[in-house]
Parts: C-alpha cells; structure tokens; sequence
C-alpha cells in the first residue's frame, strides 16, 4: 500500500506520483500511465506548458478501467500556466484543463510559477511590473480560491513559491495554500522555506528530486550517494526519493522508462539517522531548475 499524505484541507494525496514534464505524444503517454498504474502510481502530475494533458485524460479513461480502478482512485494535478494569471483567465484555464483532462474535477490545481508571462506593466493603470505582476498573481489566487470552494478542485496550491511570494499572498488569501512544489533534493536545502511551510500547514512538495533528467546527474552521482545507494543495495534515485518521503515530502519522479518507473516507487526502506543528515549536508549547492527569486 503506497504512503500517504494528508493535506491541511483533509484530502489525501500519494507520497510518490508521476511526473510528466517533457513525456510528450500519444503512444509515449500511454505506455508510461500504464506501467505507472502497473507498478502501483495512483497520482499523475501534469501543467498545461506541458501540453500532454489530452493525452494524459485519454490515457487514464482507457487504463483505469484495465486495472479496475476508478476516478476517485487516482490524484490528478494540473497548473496554470505563467500567461494565464489573472481572475477571468484563471477560471477559463482550470476550465480548459479539466475538458483536456476529461474530468469533472481535479485532485490538486497550483499556480506554476509566481510570473506573469510577457508582461507589459504599460498597457495597464497600474505602472510598475512587480505591482502587476503581484495584482496578478493575487487575482489568480482569488480564482482557484473560488474554485476550491465550487467543489471543481478538492486542493488548492502554488508551485515555486519563496517564501516572500507566499508571505505576499497570505496578506490577503481566504484560504492558505495546500501545496508548494518547488525544487527541494540534497543540492538544493531550501530549509527556510521547508520551515516556513511545516509552519503554516502548507505541504512541501519536491520536483527535480533526482536533479537533472540528463543520463549523468550530478546528484545521482554524488559520491556520497553513490556509497549509500551500494550500503542498501539501492539505487541513487531511490534513495534520493526516500531522502524526501522520509521527512514527509511528496516527491514526482519522472521517466519513460518501465523499470526506472517501477523502481522509483519502490521505497519500502529507511534511510539511517546517519544517512540522513550525510545526505542532507552535501558539500555540492546546485539548482537545476528555473529561479522563482528573480520575480517579485
């Protein structure tokens, strides 16, 4: 039975899903869902920048029934896309990821990313782009908050979220995030915002866990990982996977890869008090993902 975690709204959602960044075209999708669904994944994320959402709802309609599984038995994420921030485009963009999708609600809907795209603070009243950009972001957050409440949605939340982003919405959100998913893995501590969210309900979720999706990670290669994946004749991924779910954080590997899929979900062990703070004191700082601490 996988591990659960339950978020701040009541609703329980899947340590381990599957992530689908860059997993494009028909056929691919649908391999990969099923052997996801096969190695025992109930939870699917998926963005509309990643334009697979179609592909996605087709997939799933055709399998779960395959695996004698339902709606209510799987946890399905989607995001805002950056160029559709604002109240009004907020709403018709949950609408048309939910049509692409094939569903009538979704698990989980965060704000991807704290930017508003191709922003021109000149066309508009307001004059300075941080305080648009921030009226924006404040307005899509009102949207999902009215979404939440229509039953459309059972969870609410952000993705690449600082914590002066969040501050910034809570001076007037009704409803505190659920989820932030950002880049969290042993290169990357962001341990103030882990601590800031561990303090106001709000549940960490890692993307990148693995580091870069190129066939040599840095992270996955780090020696030090390498020694303790080999001690518990574990792989790094998997490891780096329990780093996460160990202290509660929800994690989305991803991959096209059947057994790499199977294995990634595969985290029945504990890593060691030992192992754990070895892990979470790697002399390597990276990021490998885009930086949110640029917007305002």
């Amino acid at each position: 039975m996988q591990q659960v975690t339950t978020l701040s709204s009541g609703v329980c959602m899947p340590l381990v899903g599957l992530g689908t960044y860059k997993t494009r075209g028909k056929d691919l999708i649908h391999s990969v869902v099923k052997a996801a669904l096969q190695a025992g994944y109930r939870a699917f994320d998926t963005a509309a920048v990643y334009r697979n959402e179609t592909e996605i709802g087709d997939a799933l309609k055709q399998l779960l029934p395959e695996f004698g599984l339902e709606r209510k038995d799987v946890f399905i994420t989607s995001k805002l896309s950056p160029q559709d921030h604002g109240f009004e485009r907020s709403l018709q963009a949950f609408e048309l990821s939910l049509s692409n999708l094939q569903l009538t609600y979704l698990d989980l809907y965060l704000i991807h990313w704290p930017g508003v795209q191709k922003l021109k603070a000149s066309n508009h009243m307001i004059q300075s782009d941080d305080a648009l950009n921030q009226y924006l972001r404040g307005q899509s957050w009102k949207a999902l908050e009215s979404i939440h409440k229509s039953g459309k949605v059972r969870a609410i939340g952000v993705s690449n979220y600082t914590v002066a982003h969040l501050e910034d919405l809570l001076k007037t959100a009704t409803v505190v995030p659920h989820v932030n998913q950002v880049e969290y893995h042993p290169h990357y501590l962001q341990k103030g915002l882990k601590k800031f969210c561990d303090l106001k309900g709000i549940h960490l979720q890692a993307y990148s866990s693995l580091g870069t999706t190129v066939e040599v990670s840095p992270l996955r290669q780090d020696p030090k990982v390498l020694r303790i994946a080999s001690r518990l004749s574990r792989s790094p991924a998997q490891v780096l996977l329990r780093w996460a779910t160990q202290q509660g954080v929800s994690v989305l590997p991803k991959s096209t890869n059947t057994s790499h899929i199977a294995e990634n979900i595969q985290l029945d062990f504990n890593l060691t008090a030992e192992d754990f703070a070895e892990l979470s004191s790697l002399s390597t700082s990276l990021k490998y993902a885009w930086d949110p601490s640029t917007i305002h």
